[in-house]
């Protein structure tokens, strides 16, 4: 094997290139990952220490995965070119017009600041640096994404998305990242499509992919949902690559399991994605409990088929050891890193965890009793139930805005936050007020509006279609994972969303799993129905491409929130290097704290405020404005206006920034964007 590998590297063929090409950038993200996450916790991330220790994982990664794949494609010439195309043609586009979203308003902002952070210092927690103030009485260090804790600062979310960034950071192109990641995660879909339906329709899923407007929004800034589509879809990839011809394929197995599980480095959210994941790994283990079934041979087609169930037996162990190592290292990255982001995540988690065991306990009794339960005989209307329950749960969502409202009444101070800002979103809206709203009825059209009202009818026809081969006569067994993976995070997403419901926003959410799930389900459904007559494919591939393009139209060429690093870096200019920063207005701290703590370099805290108050009180603010000159330092005033700092020295403003932001749509998907102000002001108090 490893042998025709080095002569297919010597000449490589354009399936051998693509089936590389797609399979190579999950890879990649793995193996910064294990790389970096050893050296976060030491202390030591740093662009030298990373990028060495990447070079070596990723070089291990590759020497097992890459000898099982390069002979997986029969795709031509016309076939790489497209693929090739679409991802490049999306990566530039993006990098284009990409966002600079560093002033701390929503997650983006926070990531890029966590990844400013790390980037440059190398090390978690985040310093108070309380001795620059004269002591912590009176200051408060937490702001919007990081919180104050074990005395210390801790950033919001997991440290997978950050420590990738930094690599970007670190070649002075953070802005740039998301748009690369982006084009891999093109690639990653189109070798999926490939794996799963037939490298014909590689090139049509990249493209109906790389048009949607989730797709688009979250390529152009720090979000965390692309990385993760990466690792699970690369996942979804190599395992079907693996049931195709599963002999010899146990370590590559274990990387499969291993990308499935890093994703809850990633993002928290990662544990449901990969609950089926774990469930298929026991049936795996189940098969070799059960008499042998005839093997495919190692030679199968690229047919969208798959193997039969027996064969693949041997790759369950694997696969669950690989899960439960990058889980592993997910969950301890969330102790170490982001205790207080978990306690916060608490009533989602928590249930998580439950179910979470409860999938542990029934595949463990599944796996035990496998011989008793493959005696069962099934009724002989399963298959055609299953798929109409398929259909009955796609025909339950979309008509679920017609049958319930979704509503939560605010129980404590982040609800209250949220149902206030919809309450004024509805307000721009011209909808009306009621701030309990959630609208997670409507999130089956969210997804319609996205990839195309075609695009969900086609991909429910596969998934009745997969659901009835399956349950029938053990057929297209290849797709047995992906559609439990695809279907339960879709349905446990649309049912909650678990997300503040404005557009563009919300269609975050989607993007990890549901919009390329459906779409991969949707390129199957076309290459079904074609069958001998052309003009199927050739309608079909409008219908995929041409609704989410006209949706992504409105806001696609507007970047939002550009200038913000000239702004950001002409503030920090203007503050002095021996400063310590108090910030005396709510919003200034909430949105700036960090960031001059982070990227001007110099220790920043808010003066404390009573409930409900925007700004602290004057008397308080000269106390601490003594103690900080107590310690040599000089001492810097920053708020939102004038008058807010006009009473302790000199006003100057600093920062002066009119640009462009999200829309915040409720009830139809976004068509452009609104304009955003940011003002900071700055003081320096004479004694």
């Amino acid at each position: 094997m490893a042998g025709s590998w080095r002569r297919e590297m010597r000449r490589p063929s354009a399936g051998g290139v693509l089936a590389v090409a797609t399979v190579l950038p999950a890879l990649v993200v793995a193996g910064w990952l294990l790389a970096g996450l050893p050296l976060l916790m030491l202390g030591v991330f740093g662009p030298l220490p990373v990028t060495l220790l990447a070079v070596v994982v990723v070089a291990v990664l590759c020497r097992v995965v890459l000898p099982r794949v390069t002979r997986a494609a029969s795709a031509g010439g016309w076939q790489l070119a497209g693929v090739l195309g679409v991802a490049v043609a999306s990566g530039v586009f993006n990098a284009v017009f990409h966002s600079e979203q560093l002033v701390v308003r929503r997650d983006p902002a926070t990531y890029a600041q966590y990844t400013t952070w790390i980037a440059q210092h190398g090390s978690l927690p985040i310093p108070r640096q309380e001795w620059a103030f004269g002591g912590a009485a009176g200051l408060v260090f937490r702001s919007v994404g990081f919180y104050d804790y074990g005395g210390a600062v801790v950033p919001q979310f997991m440290p997978g998305p950050p420590m990738l960034y930094a690599g970007f950071e670190w070649a002075g192109a953070l802005f740039a990242g998301p748009a690369v990641l982006g084009a891999l995660a093109v690639l990653t879909v189109a070798g999926a499509a490939g794996r799963l339906v037939g490298w014909r329709w590689a090139p049509l899923a990249a493209g109906a992919f790389a048009v949607s407007l989730p797709i688009l929004y979250t390529s152009r800034t720090t979000f965390s949902e692309i990385p993760s589509l990466i690792l699970l879809v690369g996942a979804l990839a190599l395992s079907a690559e693996l049931l195709r011809r599963p002999t010899g394929g146990r370590w590559a197995a274990g990387i499969a399991g291993l990308l499935f599980g890093l994703a809850i480095l990633v993002r928290v959210d990662g544990l449901r994605d990969v609950l089926p994941v774990l469930a298929f790994a026991g049936l795996l283990i189940a098969l070799r409990r059960v008499p042998a079934t005839p093997e495919a041979t190692p030679d199968a087609t690229d047919a969208p088929g798959g193997s039969v169930p027996g064969a693949a037996g041997g790759l369950g162990f694997p696969l669950l050891g690989g899960l439960v190592a990058g889980a592993g290292l997910g969950f301890l990255a969330a102790y170490l890193f982001a205790r207080p982001y978990l306690a916060y995540l608490s009533r989602s988690v928590v249930p998580l965890l439950m179910i979470a065991a409860a999938v542990v306990a029934l595949t463990l009794v599944g796996t035990a009793l496998a011989p008793r339960l493959a005696r069962i005989r099934l009724p002989g209307r399963l298959p055609d139930l299953g798929a109409a329950l398929v259909v009955l749960v796609m025909a339950g969502l979309a008509v679920r805005p017609w049958a319930q409202t979704v509503r939560r009444a605010p129980s404590n101070g982040e609800d209250l936050r949220t149902f206030q800002f919809i309450e004024d979103t509805q307000r721009a809206n011209g909808l009306p007020i009621d701030g309990s709203r959630l609208y997670f009825e409507d999130s089956l059209h969210w997804v319609a509006w996205y990839i195309g009202v075609p695009a969900v009818v086609l991909a429910t026809l596969a998934a009745a279609v997969l659901v009835r081969r399956l349950l029938g006569n053990g057929g297209e067994f290849r797709w047995l994972l992906p559609l439990a993976v695809i279907g339960f995070t879709t349905v446990t997403t649309l049912l909650r969303p678990e997300i503040t419901p404005d557009q563009p926003w919300a269609s975050r959410r989607l993007v990890p799993l549901v919009i390329p799930g459906l779409i991969l389900l949707a390129v199957w459904a076309l290459s079904w129905l074609r069958g001998s007559r052309p003009w199927v494919g050739v309608l079909g591939a409008l219908l995929l491409v041409v609704p989410p393009a006209i949706t992504s139209i409105g806001t696609a060429f507007t970047p939002i929130e550009r200038g913000e690093h000239a702004a950001v870096t002409a503030m920090c200019e203007s503050i002095p290097r021996d400063a310590s920063v108090l910030i005396v207005e709510r919003v200034t701290g909430d949105r700036f704290t960090q960031l001059v703590r982070g990227m001007c370099d110099v220790p920043s805290a808010q003066a404390e405020r009573a409930a409900g108050a925007d700004t602290a009180p004057e008397a308080d603010v000269r106390r601490l404005i003594d103690r900080i000159r107590a310690t040599g330092r000089t001492p810097v005033i920053l708020a939102a206006d004038r008058a807010q700092v006009a009473p302790y020295g000199p006003a100057e403003q600093v920062m002066s920034l009119v640009t462009r932001q999200d829309e915040r749509s409720l009830t139809e998907p976004p068509n452009g964007t609104w304009s955003l102000r940011s003002n900071v002001w700055m003081a320096m108090p004479t004694p």
